[in-house]
């Protein structure tokens, strides 16, 4: 069994009026299977209410499945016995750094989850420093985290995350409050943490030119998984994402129009480098 499995999972809630009587009841997520495996990076992808947020919050069970299961490095994220466990093998960080971030200092800040699960003071010294080395943040650690910038405080908040040595992170939507300069230095100590550390990573984002990083694309749209496969073969089908509301990167399209307009290429090409390439430039 991989890391994170789900199967046949469904998540209902319950829609009320302003006076709370009930309206009806939606499906945020219909019968979603995954497995994933230990050391993956896995992006899922999807328009604003295509069900990827909600999805992500089962992994770390603050949601539970109305139907279906949830596994989380073998443990059935419903059994409240495993709930202290799940946490800690799960990480979550979120879209607004501020609702993540406490201390006053940002060392501080990054030692209160291990300190909150009992680990011994020199340990926990030694896990600041080396969550701050992981997302380039050591430099900062005597710092307010109000001095940072958006892009800094969110790598701080994956520090935090990293120092309770989960197995597995899950980001939801990390760089959505973040300009295009925040947004590469988080993915970029996303990618370190995946390659050099072996955490596995589960990204959530609608920002296309994140997940050309990943090994494994899960494409959600009305709840279902409607995509899945390498980058390079989600960005092979353009107009399969475009009727899924979703936007191609720059030079992803690009190649797609010079395809159509006669020249020999490849399809799915990610970067302009591999454009470069394939036209003999």
């Amino acid at each position: 069994m991989g890391i994170i499995k789900t199967k046949d999972l469904v998540f209902e809630y319950i829609r009320r009026d302003e006076e709370g009587n009930v309206e009806g009841i939606t499906r945020a997520v219909d019968e979603v299977s995954l497995d994933i495996q230990a050391g993956d990076f896995i992006a899922i992808l999807g328009h604003n209410g295509s069900g990827k947020s909600t999805l992500a919050k089962h992994i770390n069970a603050i949601l539970y499945p109305t139907e279906g299961t949830v596994w989380v490095d073998g443990m059935d994220t419903s059994k409240e016995e495993h709930l202290w466990e799940i946490r800690q093998e799960a990480g979550m960080v979120f879209q607004n750094p501020d609702n993540q971030i406490i201390g006053q200092v940002v060392e501080e800040d990054v030692g209160f989850g291990p300190e909150n699960l009992g680990v011994p003071t020199k340990e926990i010294w030694e896990r600041v420093e080396e969550s701050l080395k992981a997302v380039g943040m050591y430099e900062f650690r005597k710092y307010s985290p109000n001095k940072l910038s958006g892009g800094q405080k969110q790598r701080v908040s994956i520090a935090g995350v990293i120092a309770m040595h989960p197995k597995c992170i899950v980001l939801d939507e990390p760089t959505a409050m973040l300009d295009p300069n925040g947004r590469r230095e988080v993915i970029r100590a996303v990618r370190a943490l995946n390659d050099v550390e072996g955490i596995t990573v589960v990204l959530i984002t609608h920002y296309m030119e994140e997940i050309i990083y990943a090994n494994k694309v899960f494409v959600m749209d009305k709840g279902s998984i409607a995509m899945e496969g390498t980058p390079r073969k989600i960005f092979s089908q353009v107009e399969k994402l475009k009727e899924l509301r979703l936007d191609v990167p720059q030079v992803t399209l690009l190649a797609h129009e010079l395809k159509k307009g006669g020249l020999d290429i490849p399809d799915g090409i990610l970067t302009t480098k591999e454009l470069i390439t394939a036209l003999g430039l």
